[in-house]
């Protein structure tokens, strides 16, 4: 590594504020020693991964959402109620709504 590289590497380091991206930057840029394939095959791929694991995560929390969400007859009955209620005021006002 040239002295270019590690001084660009420390201020990388010292510029990014959260924990884990100061993790990966030290893990991608080599400081650590690790085994070649780890550091070529599956380092750089890290972001992405997490990127599709939150992805299924969110996934996962509105399906879950949508499976306990309950219906409620009265806000339906209540609303039908609103609707008429607006249709009758627009025909008072010669207005077409059917």
């Amino acid at each position: 590594m040239t002295r270019a590289q590690q001084t660009l590497s420390v201020l990388l380091l010292v510029s990014s504020h959260d924990l884990q991206c100061q993790l990966y930057l030290v893990l991608y840029l080599g400081l650590v020693p690790l085994n070649e394939t780890v550091q070529t095959e599956i380092i750089p791929i890290l972001p992405f991964y997490a990127l599709i694991c939150f992805g299924c995560y969110l996934l996962g929390r509105l399906g879950l959402a949508i499976l306990t969400f309950n219906d409620v007859p009265e806000a339906h009955e209540e609303l039908q109620k609103e609707i008429e209620q607006a249709k009758a005021e627009l025909r008072k006002a010669n207005v077409d709504v059917d």
